[in-house]
């Protein structure tokens, strides 16, 4: 399950907000437009298929730049240092 900061950090990449706990109650809002408890409480049921998307996105990334190097991922991770 999501937690209150990982909502927010989708609902508002940008920041501008505080979050004291998993809740409603400890969130502040400073240089960013508040949203409202209905909206934090809707993302916490769009979290998952949204972390599920942009985790999608940044392997097909790592798979593009692997592709145009020409190199696996198990040579990657040995040149990196990886496992």
């Amino acid at each position: 399950m999501a937690k209150g900061y990982e909502v927010l950090q989708m609902l508002i990449p940008e920041g501008g907000w505080v979050i004291t706990g998993n809740d409603w109650d400890g969130v502040q809002f400073f240089e960013c437009e508040p949203i409202t408890k209905k909206q934090f409480d809707d993302g916490f049921a769009q979290y998952d298929a949204w972390k599920a998307e942009q985790d999608a996105a940044k392997a097909a990334q790592r798979q593009a730049i692997l592709n145009r190097l020409g190199l696996s991922q198990e040579e990657a991770n040995i040149l990196l240092g990886g496992n």
